[in-house]
């Protein structure tokens, strides 16, 4: 999570206005792509630890159920979807994409990054805005794994700051199968977006997944009441 200057030797693969305003851009700096938004570094292709970890941590909190159901908030370079197609209990995956040109990037230069996701046939990619999205959702899913933006405290996505208030939790807790668990990634440890999912959860776990640089990535998986 970095203001982003061009590196020595990257190329710009593609320069495409964002569906909400601004620039997104799909680099290339030696064997890795990167994306850019409005100028701000989202995510590359070099590790996906934190987004994987993300992942199997949710699917490790369902051990014994077969036939999952997943949803995943952000497509990006895919890592998250794949850790979700690995899995030998999942039979299905959703994907919730906001750009279609990262949609698009998939069937070209991104697809090999994590192995090309999107084209398991148990792999369903919906180009929607996930807030708009969940005020419409009337299915469920057993494990619910978000990875939008740079987490609850830094969203370079006007209007991305939504699905980590009040009334987002409230849609995602009721999309949330019985016994399923929901799933929060962040750039950053958000300590108060983590009270925020105690009070409306009512137990937040916390995973920490060293990064690159600076600080750790933060997962933060919750199960709703009742669930």
């Amino acid at each position: 999570m970095q203001f982003s200057a061009e590196p020595a030797g990257a190329v710009v693969v593609e320069r495409v206005p964002g569906v909400t305003g601004g620039e997104l851009v799909l680099r290339r700096a030696g064997a890795d792509y990167e994306i850019i938004s409005n100028g701000v570094f989202l995510m590359d292709t070099r590790d996906g630890s934190s987004e994987r970890e993300m992942v199997r941590a949710s699917l490790s909190a369902l051990t014994g159920r077969t036939g999952l159901r997943v949803l995943i908030g952000g497509l990006g370079v895919g890592f998250s979807a794949a850790e979700a197609l690995a899995h030998e209990a999942v039979a299905r995956v959703r994907v919730i994409e906001l750009e279609p040109r990262v949609i698009a990037w998939h069937s070209g230069p991104l697809g090999p990054a994590a192995g090309h996701p999107a084209d398991d046939p148990r792999c369903e990619i919906t180009c929607a805005d996930l807030v708009e999205w969940l005020a419409e959702a009337d299915e469920t899913f057993d494990a619910v794994c978000l990875d939008i933006d740079n987490g609850p405290d830094w969203t370079v996505v006007e209007g991305n700051g939504l699905l980590y208030e009040p009334a987002a939790l409230d849609r995602l807790a009721g999309i949330t199968a019985p016994g399923g668990i929901v799933a929060f990634w962040s750039a950053m440890p958000a300590p108060g977006f983590a009270a925020l999912l105690g009070q409306r959860f009512g137990g937040v776990a916390t995973v920490s997944v060293p990064a690159r640089r600076g600080g750790p990535d933060v997962v933060y998986l919750a199960r709703p009441s009742g669930a």
